[in-house]
């Protein structure tokens, strides 16, 4: 294992999104993270790398992989380098020094741990492989003289089967994986032997923990009393503990044991210490396990905190109080941040709390396992440098293999462009609405507000957003000449980089839209009216902001007509294949409700017009409060208190013409409504209780996922996805009157 020894810095708090920190030493980001979420150019590998280690400047990379590449080049370009499962390189420049032994001995050699001696002179290697360069008889372990890239003839111990973890001290070479002997002497999955600068390199030393399975993690506390054990393993020297211990450094005797700290079948995979406390990656095989990071504290060897997103960690290291992994998080719901959905590999938290930081590089799954990153170590220099290796073959969207690197601030990713909508709904004014950027850096930016060609802008305003939360912010520019056009642009900056938005133009309304005005005047928590030219944004025309993005497939902008007569707003198509409209907010599950929606087609498969679901991308787990039509285009409305319950409509609706439903729910109970019309009800009053997003066109009804138990919704259609067009999607935190429904059809009808 390599250095991952850190002290947690003091002093001065800074506050990040409303978590105290501690102030970093050095420059830090406007998020108070050290390192940018920009990928520096790097060399890169042909296959995986598994572990790494730095020191003096330099970063040692181990894995399986023949060659390395400059940035940018293809596998195999003429460009590459022979490097047989490692190679070091310039930790500030990413690129390769010349020390190139080969590591061999069999067909699937491969390098799986390095760590350098505390003196910066020796690095050890473990891994499953019998030869280093020329030297040959090397059993799974060997030490690299760094000064002269040689290997050190002295140190040969013979270990019974490949090495997963190493940790040196100046007096032991600590070993663990599966090995059952040292030479011919027993041993359980861990061992210890003496280091290069002492009698004897590589001679067996007493140090003798037994485990029942392997070890994958070791590491020392600051000062050396204290070995900490991580991996498989149930049991420690006779006694339970579950995937973590806490050793004697010369005896092997247990000091601590966790019980099931770690719960389940997780286990441990890498650990780092710093001088309060330590840090663990645990991986839960399967789904429902434990996959998340632990911080222990020396001082009583309890809990500090443990964080719970699902997918599974590899590896975490400490840096200047914050503590950085590498995982495929794929659901965060339970840390109150990201959703179930893509995956998240790079991460950051304070040592003291487990809420995630503003700090989100990406890396893809890549090859092998599949699983992204491998291993974190910092490089230390005039500038430290974050270093990542692993399975990936791409970072931030750009092709990059197996290395990356990433730099202290004040360099730093950048925001996106966020996304405007400009619209006249009220007669002399212009709403300016846009979707808030992402920086993967910087949660909180400032954006400003440019009317026409002017250079002052008439709004200024700040914003927090998330990748997984980019909701909707509004200006209202009043006081405008009724048909008059303007045109106005939307700028973002995180304080180094700014984006501006290209000039989008408008005819401000000489009269306010008499039907929107009516739906919002009846308590609409949300009016989506698609009148948006473009892009995945679709604005909310409420004061509650509430916009929809659009995933996973196109749609036609501004169609028109639209549903409602004398009235400019236009309709938007949609394919009936994978497009939905998703909320940004996750939203507490609504008591008394009502759905609201226009639509037009002649679909014969089906699919859901509007609903409430658990997931905010994928299909969802949970799902109701939906209307959606069957195959036949009959319509059900329908909620989920403990099973379906549903309405369907006596008649048919993919006519090819615009029509108007409305479900409703509340202490009456349910209603069905189409075209001013009630057209079925029910005595029901209770829905599900689960949190989630309003979700448009698109989400789960038949239960084609294995998690939603099985239920059968009534004339489940083909599609999941509603193909034909929408206008005018309203919702509302109350159940809407016979009158009201009558009210809006009416209106719109002309």
């Amino acid at each position: 294992m390599r250095r991952r020894i850190a002290a947690l810095v003091t002093g001065t708090v800074v506050s990040v999104a409303g978590l105290a920190l501690p102030a970093p030493a050095s420059a830090a980001l406007q998020s108070g993270v050290d390192f940018s979420a920009a990928g520096l150019p790097t060399w890169q590998t042909d296959g995986i790398v598994w572990a790494a280690a730095s020191a003096g400047g330099k970063v040692f990379v181990g894995g399986d992989f023949g060659a390395i590449r400059p940035p940018g080049a293809a596998a195999g370009a003429t460009s590459s380098r022979k490097r047989t499962n490692f190679a070091v390189l310039d930790g500030a420049t990413g690129n390769p020094i010349s020390c190139a032994p080969a590591i061999t001995g069999s067909d699937n050699a491969s390098v799986r741990a390095l760590d350098v001696s505390p003196d910066g002179k020796t690095l050890y290697i473990g891994g499953s492989f019998t030869a280093v360069g020329s030297a040959t008889g090397r059993k799974h372990v060997a030490a690299l003289d760094i000064a002269t890239c040689t290997p050190v003839s002295a140190f040969k111990p013979q270990l019974s089967a490949p090495v997963r973890a190493i940790e040196t001290s100046a007096s032991a070479v600590y070993v663990g994986g599966l090995m059952g002997s040292v030479g011919s002497v027993a041993r359980g999955r861990a061992a210890a032997v003496r280091p290069v600068g002492t009698s004897s390199p590589g001679a067996l030393l007493p140090w003798d923990p037994r485990f029942d399975k392997e070890v994958r993690a070791l590491a020392l506390r600051p000062g050396g009393s204290e070995v900490v054990v991580g991996g498989d393993f149930d049991v420690v020297n006779g006694r339970a503990s579950r995937a973590l211990a806490v050793v004697h450094p010369t005896t092997g005797d247990n000091l601590f044991t966790f019980g099931s700290l770690v719960p389940g079948i997780s286990r441990v995979k890498d650990i780092a210490v710093d001088s309060t406390g330590f840090y663990t990656a645990n991986e839960g095989p399967g789904s429902g396990q434990f996959d998340g990071r632990i911080a222990v504290d020396w001082s009583t060897h309890a809990q500090r905190w443990r964080d719970s997103c699902q997918g599974a960690t590899q590896a975490v290291v400490v840096h200047e109080g914050l503590l950085y992994s590498g995982s495929h998080a794929h659901d965060c719901t339970a840390m109150k941040s990201f959703p179930d959905g893509l995956r998240y590999h790079l991460l950051a938290q304070s040592v003291t709390n487990p809420t995630l930081l503003p700090w989100f590089p990406q890396t893809n799954d890549g090859i092998g396992e599949a699983i992204g990153p491998r291993d974190i170590v910092v490089a230390k220099g005039a500038k430290d440098h974050l270093w990542v290796v692993g399975e990936f073959t791409s970072v931030n969207g750009v092709k990059q293999q197996g290395l990356t690197r990433f730099s202290e601030g004040p360099a730093q990713a950048g925001p996106s462009s966020p996304t405007p909508s400009i619209t006249s709904v009220r007669a002399g004014e212009v709403r300016v609405a846009w979707r808030q950027s992402f920086d993967a850096d910087d949660a909180t930016l400032t954006y400003r507000v440019y009317r026409d060609a002017g250079t002052t802008p008439v709004h200024t305003v700040s914003g927090t957003s998330w990748f997984w939360q980019r909701q909707q912010q509004t200006f209202v520019d009043t006081g405008l000449a009724p048909g008059s056009t303007h045109s106005y642009r939307v700028s973002v900056s995180d304080g180094v980089k700014t984006v501006t938005t290209a000039a989008r133009s408008v005819k401000v309304a000489s009269r306010a839209s008499a039907y929107a005005s009516r739906v919002l005047g009846d308590g609409a928590t949300a009016l989506w009216r698609y009148d948006e030219p473009a892009d995945v944004f679709f604005s909310d025309t409420s004061s509650a902001g509430l916009n929809l993005t659009l995933t996973g497939g196109t749609a036609t902008y501004r169609v028109a007509p639209g549903a409602v007569a004398n009235d400019t707003s236009t309709a938007l198509q949609l394919p009936g294949t994978k497009a939905t409209l998703h909320g940004e907010k996750r939203l507490p599950a609504p008591g008394a409700f009502s759905v609201e929606t226009w639509f037009k087609t002649t679909t014969t498969s089906g699919g859901k017009l509007i609903g409430f679901g658990d997931k905010q991308v994928l299909p969802s787990r949970y799902f109701d409060r939906h209307v959606y039509m069957a195959n036949d285009g009959r319509l059900v409305f329908g909620v989920d208190n403990g099973s379906p319950v549903s309405l369907l409509s006596p008649a048919a609706y993919n006519d090819g013409r615009w029509h108007h439903v409305v479900g409703t729910q509340g202490s009456a109970g349910m209603a069905l409504y189409v075209d001013g019309r009630k057209v079925a009800g029910g005595a029901t009053t209770t829905a599900g209780k689960v949190a989630g997003y309003w979700r448009v066109a698109g989400d789960n009804i038949g239960c084609r996922v294995t998690l939603c138990g099985g239920k059968v919704w009534r004339s489940a259609p083909t599609s999941d996805h509603f193909g034909g067009q929408l206008d005018e999607t309203a919702v509302y935190g109350k159940a809407l009157s016979a009158s009201t429904v009558l009210a809006h059809y009416t209106l719109a009808k002309g």
